[in-house]
């Protein structure tokens, strides 16, 4: 584990059907916050952490996944022809040209940690990361630069992970952590559990969409038996791992949107839309209004 973070996993082959009939022939991963698909956000947090091999473990109608990251040759022609050069840079400069993308086809969905596996071959004796578009994360420096940090100072597995409320900890991987006597800045993993009850959760300590791992991973998803729901979970991959390496966690300093829901995709396309520097004080101007007519209304 003392090798740079080169390497970046992407597992985009979920069906996404919480956001049908739009996710019917469009992947969910290139649903767009204003002008941006997901997938694009969670790619520029990795090249931005210093990743310079993307590797997308895709399924069935994810062919715009590809033709997103790949060039338009007719496209940018016809801007450069209209002169629209802030366009153009848009759409040509999405990727830095020492980054390179793999595509592996994952034939059956049978749970993140089969998606992960998928990347062996390519990923090979190295160290990676594990980014899920579904959870944006805005922070500064982003999230994985901040589990990087941590990374080249210990050199070993790291979990990106953030206090949910107790409604919320059966829909996520729970930690528990034991603090390091003599560096309290560090927390160490001591157990992982998958989507547990609030009573058997050992904390509100959740793991989100970013994962710093070895390679010896997938040697125990390899001999992870189907967990929850008949997939094979990473998170049960994790816990057998805790017997034999070091994980700590990571929590960050950012906020995390969960896209993967309608309501968390909502609430980053308009905090988000505030922000865009083309439309941002227009739209927050329209929604002050819109506030304020209801509001009239209400009284």
């Amino acid at each position: 584990m003392n090798k740079k973070i080169r390497k970046a996993v992407f597992p985009v082959a979920g069906m996404g059907t919480r956001f049908l009939p739009a996710t019917k022939a469009n992947p969910k991963e290139m649903l767009p916050i204003v002008d941006k698909p997901l997938i694009q956000f969670a790619v520029e947090e990795a090249v931005a952490a210093g990743i310079t091999e993307l590797i997308f473990v895709t399924g069935r109608n994810k062919r715009a996944i590809p033709d997103h990251f790949d060039t338009a040759y007719e496209l940018e022609s016809e801007l450069a022809l209209k002169g629209k050069d802030e366009l153009l840079d848009s759409i040509k400069n999405i990727l830095p040209d020492n980054v390179s993308c793999i595509y592996i086809r994952q034939s059956e969905a049978l749970g993140l940690g089969h998606a992960v596996l998928k990347a062996k071959s390519v990923v090979g004796n190295e160290p990676f990361a594990v980014l899920l578009a579904d959870d944006l994360i805005k922070a500064e420096p982003n999230c994985l630069s901040q589990m990087v940090e941590l990374y080249n100072l210990n050199a070993c597995n790291v979990l990106a992970v953030e206090n949910v409320s107790e409604e919320d900890v059966h829909r996520y991987g729970i930690v528990s952590t034991d603090d390091k006597q003599d560096n309290t800045d560090i927390t160490y993993v001591h157990s992982i559990i998958e989507k547990p009850s609030l009573a058997n959760a050992p904390s509100t300590l959740a793991v989100v969409g970013r994962y710093i791992l070895s390679p010896s991973i997938f040697d125990f998803l390899e001999s992870t038996p189907r967990g929850a729901g008949g997939e094979i979970q990473l998170t049960d991959a994790i816990s057998a791992m805790l017997e034999t390496e070091i994980v700590l966690a990571c929590q960050y300093d950012g906020h995390r949107y969960d896209c993967g829901s309608k309501l968390g995709y909502l609430q980053a396309t308009v905090e988000l839309g505030i922000l865009h520097n083309e439309v941002g004080k227009q739209f927050l101007d329209w929604l002050e209004a819109v506030w304020a007519k209801k509001h009239i209304r209400r009284i």
